[in-house]
């Protein structure tokens, strides 16, 4: 069967057909009353929410003509499901929103209800809906969410967040700003708030839903408290219902509270929101609103509606309204007609609004950079732990301050680190799987004596992980969530690039999630085999943008990085990956057994700040007269290439090691500096070959103008084997001191 796809034509001719045919009672209902019998929706309100409805369908019709002449850049609409208008009014306005893309209806009733700018009239609110919707599909700077970076409902005014992932993806982030709420002092949202998100049929069956909804239930199970509304609008063909695919993949969910709704039945939807709306802020606890919609003006593509035309929502209000004696046919139409005029005219006047004109407007929200403003927040915390905090941290470390306890290991000043930060700052959490008992490594031993709502054990699901971050963040939180390996975070990709380090790019600042990541990562040369559990790749994180990615080598460094990324969260919003080398996690000695040169003393909070490591800054190593030969590198590489100098060192060749402790941003002056002094250049990169560090290395030495000899050792582009087999793909000293000879040759 050929696809069809509804025309705007047909959608209009269709409305004026069967409202025409409508026929008024004798007698009618007081716009007091309820619109029919045994509903909560007075005729007052659905004559307001219809307004709504009509302007969202002219909102459709609109980007349509814009599009027909290459003014307009999104036509996916909302039509259909303008009884999601239902559930905005069945909400409160300080209710934070996370919205999907059919909701043009949902955020014209939230703006209608919002005194704004416009003035205390409702019709002239709507008027400027309109205009913000028609902003997104014209890609003008005054879009209120994006700036006219992209096209998402959301408003920082109307609580509105945007959602910015694929179908379902931002549920997970919904799950973790409801878990949050409760935990968050200083929110834009008051206590009693509950968090409602929408999602399609499409996103039921994606990652990120069954994540959510697998968290919200178990959340709930273990007593804790998550105020969540999740609506599915289900535009299945063939007049979707409870006992369909979708709703038999919602119902039942355990902890998870299951209501239907025939969504293109306004008071209908309205009475089943309000009922489940209650419920969850009365409750504190998670439930769904399954609504039959109908996908009207699809794409080419899209699934036929078939009979679903005969479900147009618009039709079914005006049928509401007529057979209460609320409008006449012909009043209907009047009302619809003036609402097009009017969303015409909007879309006529946001045509000559100014778009983007540079990289540098696009990009200015990604990742804002102030070095020393993170400098300043770090110095900032080193006071507070030698003034009024000194008590507090005596008492979080029982006595015994880490400062007095000798040398560490990279894992022990982590913990240290951690414990600081904990007793430093009252709105940061530490969680993931067995983070009570100590974490999949040790590093959080001892960090369970920290209030319960502040370290806790998180489900293990990475997705659900990053998602609890990202939405504890957006409820101005400082997460600092483990995962149990690089693996695991791949497969939960789409949380950190769509969800958490692009959110103040897409919401123009307005929105920022702030979140450190820590993943136990790279490959160990006798780990557990494969890729799950021994991965040495990261670049689906180099390429998020925005995205800060640190690499602590050693012990000494591990501390004074943390602080700086923690910091810059604060600060700046910045979403931080923070890779831990497994294989050195406990590593004591550097060039012969007892030496104890990887280990370094905890500093005391008075030389943090002269100890802070700014984002985006190289260690550099001399080791002879360190003018021969400069090896690049991180990690583990920054052992293997200090061991391999040392005995370079011992044959009269001097070499300087650069340890880029930063992955992204790459520290490209340092790097491009310390080529040039020696004129070879060897990159170590224990990631693979192809798509891996050293192939940002290279590109950074070319585009600084780089004149010089380079050579690359690099893992295989293969999974990490199981056993003695790792030694022959992964990097060791045998090859970098080939490579290092083979340059020193020429």
């Amino acid at each position: 069967m050929l696809n069809r796809v509804t025309t705007p034509q047909s959608l209009d001719e269709r409305f004026r057909d069967a409202v025409s045919a409508l026929r008024p009672p004798e007698s009618g209902r007081a716009p007091g009353d309820p619109v029919r019998d045994g509903a909560g929706l007075t005729g007052a309100t659905a004559r307001e929410l219809f307004d709504a409805q009509l302007t969202s369908r002219h909102l459709d019709l609109a980007a349509r003509w814009l599009r027909s002449f290459n003014e307009g850049f999104h036509t996916g609409g909302s039509s259909g499901h303008e009884g999601n208008a239902a559930v905005a009014a069945a909400l409160r306005g300080d209710d934070p929103a996370l919205l999907h893309h059919r909701s043009a209806a949902f955020y014209c009733v939230r703006a209608a209800n919002h005194p704004g700018a416009a003035g205390q009239d409702p019709g002239r609110r709507l008027e400027e809906a309109a205009r913000d919707v028609l902003r997104g599909v014209v890609a003008s700077v005054r879009d209120p969410i994006t700036g006219g970076r992209d096209k998402l409902f959301g408003n920082p005014a109307l609580h509105l967040v945007p959602a910015l992932s694929s179908p379902g993806g931002h549920l997970p982030r919904a799950v973790g700003l409801a878990h949050a709420l409760g935990r968050a002092g200083d929110t834009p949202w008051p206590d009693d708030a509950i968090v409602a998100a929408s999602f399609g049929d499409g996103g039921a069956g994606s990652a990120g839903a069954t994540s959510a909804l697998h968290a919200a239930g178990r959340l709930e199970l273990a007593g804790q408290r998550v105020p969540l509304l999740l609506i599915c609008e289900d535009n299945t063909p063939g007049e979707p219902g409870p006992d369909g695919w979708t709703g038999a993949s919602l119902r039942g969910r355990p902890g998870v509270r299951y209501t239907y709704a025939d969504g293109c039945d306004l008071a209908a939807v309205y009475d089943a929101a309000a009922e489940a709306a209650a419920f969850v802020r009365t409750e504190r606890r998670p439930a769904v609103l399954h609504l039959s919609t109908v996908l009207l003006l699809g794409r080419p593509g899209d699934p036929e509606p078939g009979d679903g035309l005969d479900r147009d929502p618009l039709i079914g209000t005006a049928r509401l309204l007529v057979e209460a004696g609320l409008y006449g046919p012909d009043e209907v139409i009047t009302r619809y007609d003036e609402i097009g005029w009017q969303v015409r005219k909007a879309a006529e006047e946001v045509l000559g609004e100014p778009k983007l004109a540079s990289a540098a407007e696009v990009v200015a929200p990604l990742a804002a950079r102030r070095p020393l403003r993170v400098a300043h927040a770090v110095a900032e915390t080193a006071g507070r732990a030698l003034g009024d905090g000194a008590p507090s941290r005596l008492r979080v470390f029982d006595g015994r301050l880490p400062e007095d306890a000798g040398p560490m290991t990279l894992a022990q000043t982590l913990t240290a680190a951690l414990n600081d930060a904990l007793a430093a700052n009252p709105g940061l959490l530490v969680f993931g799987p067995a983070t009570t008992r100590g974490g999949r490594h040790g590093v959080t031993t001892g960090l369970s004596g920290h209030d319960p709502e502040r370290v806790f054990d998180s489900p293990p699901d990475p997705t659900t992980i990053l998602g609890l971050a990202a939405g504890a963040g957006l409820a101005r939180l400082i997460p600092v969530p483990e995962v149990d390996s690089l693996a695991g975070l791949h497969g939960a990709a789409e949380q950190l690039r769509a969800e958490a380090a692009t959110m103040a790019y897409l919401s123009a600042g307005a929105y920022r999630n702030p979140l450190v990541l820590r993943v136990p990562a790279f490959a160990q040369p006798y780990g557990i085999g494969g890729h799950l559990a021994n991965d040495n790749t990261v670049a689906a994180l180099r390429d998020v943008p925005g995205l800060v990615v640190a690499v602590p080598a050693r012990a000494a460094d591990a501390a004074p990085m943390l602080r700086s990324c923690l910091a810059a969260a604060e600060a700046d919003g910045t979403v931080s990956v923070f890779l831990e080398p497994i294989a050195v996690y406990q590593t004591r000695d550097l060039y012969q057994q007892g030496d104890n040169e990887w280990l370094a003393p905890y500093s005391a909070p008075g030389a943090w700040a002269d100890e802070h490591v700014p984002i985006g800054r190289a260690r550099i190593y001399g080791l002879g007269t360190a003018q021969d030969l400069t090896i690049v590198t991180y990690g583990n590489g920054v052992r293997m290439a200090l061991r391999v100098a040392a005995q370079l060192a011992a044959d009269g060749y001097g070499s300087r090691i650069v340890d880029l402790r930063w992955l992204n941003p790459l520290p490209v002056a340092d790097l491009v500096r310390e080529a040039t002094v020696t004129g070879r250049v060897l990159i170590v990169d224990e990631t693979r070959r192809s798509g891996g560090v050293g192939e940002g290395v290279l590109a950074a030495l070319v585009d600084g103008s780089f004149v010089g000899s380079v050579r690359r050792v690099a893992a295989a582009d293969v999974p990490v084997p199981l056993g003695p087999a790792a030694q022959q793909v992964l990097v060791g000293e045998d090859a970098i001191t080939q490579g290092a000879h083979a340059l020193l040759a020429r």
